[in-house]
């Protein structure tokens, strides 16, 4: 497959693009965003680009390929819902419509989280929001795969860009197994997520809409 990755600065990026590097049938990847990630690796390209909103300088990059795993996302807290929806939704199908103008069989693979709201008409913003994300991405001509992990636990040196989330990370990490064999269909790590995603970018998944133990399952 020839992978491209959008987020991969991110938690769940890192985590993508590591288990990518490690995969044999994974030819190639294209990260793209704002950054560089500071790797370097014999199937990896990095791409930087200021506008992700503004795609047309680069579309002839981001043609030809097979698969999207859009990672890219910032947590709620704080923002105004017009900040929000302008990441969440705004980005999100600037990017996933172009490429599904460009590629209509690409699998586009979104992470968006645990208790999205479908109907868009809950009390929670972010709910809100990442549902009528969701909603868009299936009504575009690609094959959108929507994952919604619950708790997500870093491993193999991936880190969260926010300090708290860093500070929280580390503490929880001792109680993961616990947490696990507890909450088994709650929780999952940045390794399992990827290996889900290059799974289901790959083969396919039996339904849209995955939710944690269905990640779990595949990876």
């Amino acid at each position: 497959m020839k992978v491209l990755i959008f987020g991969a600065t991110g938690m769940l990026g890192q985590g993508a693009l590591r288990e990518c590097l490690l995969d044999d049938e994974v030819d190639s990847v294209l990260v793209v965003g704002r950054a560089a990630t500071g790797r370097q690796h014999a199937k990896l390209r990095e791409l930087v680009h200021e506008d992700l909103m503004e795609l047309a300088p680069i579309e002839a990059e981001l043609a030809g390929h097979d698969a999207c795993l859009f990672c890219l996302g910032v947590s709620s807290a704080g923002m105004s819902e017009r900040d929000y929806r302008r990441i969440t939704y705004d980005l999100t199908l600037a990017v996933a419509r172009t490429l599904a103008r460009l590629s209509p069989d690409l699998a586009f693979v979104y992470v968006s989280g645990q208790g999205t709201d479908s109907t868009e008409r809950g009390r929670s913003m972010w709910a809100r929001v990442k549902g009528e994300t969701e909603n868009a991405l299936l009504a575009l001509p690609l094959r959108a795969y929507l994952l919604r992990p619950g708790y997500i636990q870093p491993v193999h040196g991936a880190t969260s860009r926010t300090r708290l989330y860093r500070a929280v990370y580390l503490f929880a990490a001792p109680l993961y197994p616990v947490v696990r064999r507890l909450f088994p269909r709650h929780v999952t790590t940045t390794e399992r997520l990827a290996r889900a995603m290059i799974s289901i970018a790959r083969d396919g998944a039996p339904k849209r809409v995955l939710e944690t133990g269905d990640i779990n399952a595949i990876a």
